[in-house]
């Protein structure tokens, strides 16, 4: 490989999932849809809703409840689960270690993106408990960035060129993150996975993830990024 062509595709991106990532919020996620499917008398396992938690909205629906659901409640169902979702806001936290681990790999002159499939209210909103800003990041995406939702690499298409990266690396904790990133086109994506998301190392690493950590703090001191790079 030439000079020119290593250089193409050095990373000098790092994506962050946002929702089961920086902030803990996967299992409100779960029960908020769960009460939503509830509001039509559908009660799907809440472990099946978990498995789904990480998908867009548009994929999660028909995945738990069937095609036929989502051609009739769909869009009921998504509007439903984003108020449960609300009144559930103030209970969430960001991880411990979190804004750190954004600000570790800015230090070592790498563009960040908040890469998230969800609703650019909830990503605001999650700024807000890092203690960060859209101004503090390179690129903040949300649901309306993206006409394909994860697994589709639709959304970190999007954060990569907003945040004017060439090659980038997601840090998520869903087995969608990494399948969307293994969908991104050349030069294409790496995904380095935590697991405060529930879903196994094993199971992460099966779908693509390169490396898998406990939880982002154990990514604050930015050394990660410098075993990828």
């Amino acid at each position: 490989m030439s000079t020119h062509d290593e250089a193409a595709e050095a990373i000098d991106t790092v994506l962050f999932d946002v929702d089961g990532t920086l902030i803990d919020s996967t299992y409100h996620h779960a029960v908020a849809w769960s009460r939503a499917f509830a509001q039509h008398d559908l009660h799907p396992p809440m472990w099946r809703i978990h498995r789904a938690v990480g998908m867009g909205g548009d994929q999660l629906v028909p995945s738990v409840v069937g095609d036929d659901v989502e051609e009739r409640l769909g869009d009921e169902l998504r509007t439903a689960w984003e108020g449960e979702y609300r009144q559930m806001l103030p209970d969430v936290r960001a991880f411990d270690g979190a804004a750190d681990a954004v600000r570790a790999v800015q230090e070592k002159g790498y563009k960040v993106a908040l890469a998230s499939s969800g609703k650019s209210e909830f990503t605001d909103a999650a700024l807000e408990k890092l203690g960060l800003t859209r101004d503090d990041v390179d690129a903040v995406t949300s649901s309306d960035d993206a006409d394909n939702s994860k697994p589709e690499p639709d959304i970190l298409v999007a954060a990569l060129e907003e945040a004017g990266g060439r090659r980038g690396v997601l840090v998520g904790d869903a087995t969608w993150d990494a399948e969307s990133a293994g969908r991104v086109p050349q030069p294409g994506m790496l995904c380095v996975a935590v697991r405060t998301g529930g879903f196994s190392a094993a199971e992460l690493k099966d779908a693509g993830a390169v490396a898998v950590y406990d939880a982002v703090t154990d990514l604050r001191d930015g050394a990660w990024i410098d075993e990828l790079a």
